[in-house]
């Protein structure tokens, strides 16, 4: 687990003092790793199941932080612990272990939570808005009701619920201006992403698979190139919604609104394996 955290962190070092031309084929392997690290980690290790910090030594660190000094808990083991609650906005979690921890009704605006492990964490009704999460281990993680409007999201959500959540102005898609890290995105494969407000997101090449976004609203959302291969779209707003190359095959798309003002339709793949009805 350390290598793979050492790694990580070197990472983002390398990219911030070398800059995107220097770093080339070396880093994407590291990314690869970044967004594929649960089979070489032991997820039942001390390392990931347990907390070296108490909820009032957080509550402690909180207090003392400043503006320009925010709370620092980079690399910190945090699992298990209930921080339901509390106002961590702007407080710095990059690559720190929140696995099963209760974080429902957090505030974490602004929060940085690059390469953290939050694998089953509960931030229901979290709110999110402009936080960072870059290489973030999502998998199974609730985030019913919570807003991370304005939030980058290049995270693995597989099979997180974020039913009634917001990403609204979000962006989870891949940078494709800079190709020396990688197709870093979103993955939300069999997310339950039902009534999901994605008004103007960003989910270009997002991995969709087998999700529902049953009653999502996609209003003038980006899903160029976007892998929604068995996803369930019954009921949703697609006014304004970019289908430039996403990938449709298998698609449940009945009794969508606002399809007549989708934009891209017949530019998608697959159209003729969609599901209509």
């Amino acid at each position: 687990m350390k290598r793979v955290v050492r790694m990580l962190l070197a990472m983002v070092t390398l990219k911030r003092s070398l800059g995107t031309a220097a770093l080339g084929l070396g880093l994407m392997t590291m990314t690869a790793t970044a967004q594929d690290m649960m089979r070489h980690v032991d997820l039942s290790s001390p390392d990931m199941v347990s907390a070296e910090m108490t909820r009032e030594e957080i509550e402690a660190a909180l207090a003392a932080a400043t503006i320009a000094t925010p709370a620092d808990f980079t690399g910190k083991r945090l699992s298990g612990l209930d921080l339901s609650g509390l106002n961590l906005s702007g407080a710095i979690f990059r690559a720190a272990r929140l696995n099963r921890t209760k974080l429902a009704g957090t505030k974490l605006d602004g929060a940085v939570l690059d390469q953290a492990w939050l694998l089953e964490a509960n931030l229901s009704g979290a709110s999110l808005k402009g936080a960072n999460l870059f290489a973030s281990q999502m998998a199974r993680a609730r985030l019913d009701g919570a807003d991370l409007s304005g939030a980058r999201v290049a995270a693995d959500l597989t099979g997180a619920s974020l039913v009634g959540a917001s990403i609204a102005g979000a962006n989870l898609g891949a940078d494709m201006r800079n190709q020396s890290m990688g197709l870093m995105r979103a993955v939300l494969k069999s997310a339950n992403l039902e009534r999901l407000n994605a008004r103007g997101a960003d989910l270009s090449r997002v991995d969709l698979e087998f999700a529902s976004l049953k009653g999502a609203d996609l209003t003038g959302a980006s899903l160029k190139r976007a892998q929604l291969g068995g996803a369930d779209l019954t009921g949703v707003t697609v006014i304004g919604t970019d289908f430039d190359g996403a990938d449709l095959a298998s698609a449940k798309l009945i009794a969508p609104i606002g399809l007549d003002q989708a934009k891209n339709l017949d530019k998608a793949k697959n159209r003729d394996r969609l599901i209509k009805e």
